[in-house]
């Protein structure tokens, strides 16, 4: 394939983007470098329109192809950010900011989208306009919200827009999707209980927060077991548990308690949303304190639509030959706000046998860079023909 020969000879240009990108990580909507980068490498590379600022530090990136006869719009967006993860891969382009690294390789992400730019602007062989999205904070900021509250779909115009995302544990170069609902809603509870606090020696003349607190971490796993319907998804799990008092013999005054809901559905949602406020109120009142809970709704529920599934699976093949069934991931993507935008596809591709996203051993494989560059080329040059 033509596409796929182009990005064997750039590889080792994009590869040296992607490490230079990794050995400097930004978190959430602090990517001033990475964004700075990207829109340089834009602008050289003849974008026909290149604009920062979006969605606070997104870049978005403008090219037109050979003719405009079909009118269509195409939106193809990478993450920038890093995490909060100290690196512990020992490679000589590893992080040079304590605490920050490219664990779930948005470095590759973004040198595979700047590479398919690249190719783009050089042939321009479709029929129609790229709008290359460029994006911060997907680790927890909702930098896709961000963006589309600023207005990136109405302002260029976009009607369709993909996204993909590296998967350790799947064969280098391929690809997988599913349509419908793909990555869970993420949510967060916050709760703190209030007793009695007083001496270790005399519970009686307490209200025992810590003994309150238990039985709420227990009992909010029936939400999952006893009052979810067993076929839909459902995960609610306490991450954190840290008393007002650390004395060996205070029985303390608060416990606070926070954690995680992913679900799968607007039904599951809501559901645990109530019951979640239920269980801990309820049981606080059984033994006399009070709950206090607080319940945020993160990212949504991304789902893939119908058609541009079949489309981004189609791609897929073309590049790598075969393109398989995703499983449901109960993690979280922030490219659900898009989705909610407008209609699209997110696709996974597999970073061979390396350390899990989000590990501090994680490194992206820059072997996968010509068959990721090649499928976001090939979406444009499929769906948008030169004639």
């Amino acid at each position: 394939m033509p596409v796929k020969n182009r990005f064997a000879e750039l590889q080792d240009e994009i590869t040296a983007w992607r490490r230079d990108i990794h050995k400097n990580p930004e978190i959430l909507f602090e990517t001033h470098r990475t964004s700075a980068l990207v829109a340089e490498k834009l602008q050289d590379f003849g974008c026909d329109e290149v604009v920062t600022g979006i969605g606070r530090t997104g870049v978005v990136g403008v090219i037109k192809g050979k003719a405009d006869t079909s009118g269509k719009v195409i939106g193809l967006r990478a993450d920038m950010d890093a995490l909060p993860i100290h690196e512990q891969t020992g490679l000589e382009y590893a992080s040079k900011t304590p605490g920050a690294m490219h664990a779930c390789g948005h470095d590759g992400h973004t040198a595979m989208l700047l590479g398919a730019a690249k190719y783009l602007s050089e042939t321009r062989n479709f029929d129609g306009t790229v709008v290359v999205i460029f994006q911060p904070a997907e680790e927890g900021g909702g930098g896709a919200k961000v963006m589309c509250d600023d207005g990136l779909m109405d302002r260029w115009g976009v009607q369709e827009v993909y996204g993909l995302h590296n998967w350790p544990g799947q064969p280098l170069g391929t690809f997988a999707i599913r349509p419908g609902s793909f990555f869970a809603a993420t949510d967060q509870f916050d709760i703190t209980f209030e007793g009695r606090g007083g001496h270790a020696a005399k519970p009686h003349e307490t209200i025992d927060t810590t003994v309150l607190a238990a039985q709420a971490v227990l009992a909010l796993q029936t939400i999952a077991s006893r009052n979810a319907d067993p076929v839909h998804q459902i995960v609610v799990s306490v991450t954190s548990f840290e008393t007002s008092s650390k004395a060996f013999n205070v029985i303390p005054q608060k416990v606070q308690i926070k954690g995680t809901v992913r679900t799968m559905s607007k039904e599951m949602r809501d559901l645990a949303e109530k019951r979640i406020k239920e269980v801990c109120t309820g049981i606080a009142a059984t033994f006399g304190g009070t709950a206090d809970v607080t319940y945020n709704r993160g990212y949504p529920v991304m789902v893939n639509h119908e058609e541009q599934t079949e489309f981004a699976a189609k791609v897929a093949a073309s590049v790598s030959g075969s393109c398989e069934d995703a499983p449901l991931v109960m993690g979280g993507e922030d490219f659900a706000f898009m989705l909610e935008e407008r209609p699209g596809a997110y696709i996974l591709m597999g970073n061979g046998d390396t350390a899990m996203v989000h590990h501090p051993e994680y490194n992206f494989n820059d072997e996968a860079i010509p068959a990721g560059c090649s499928w976001w080329a090939e979406i444009v040059e499929q769906r948008m023909p030169a004639a």
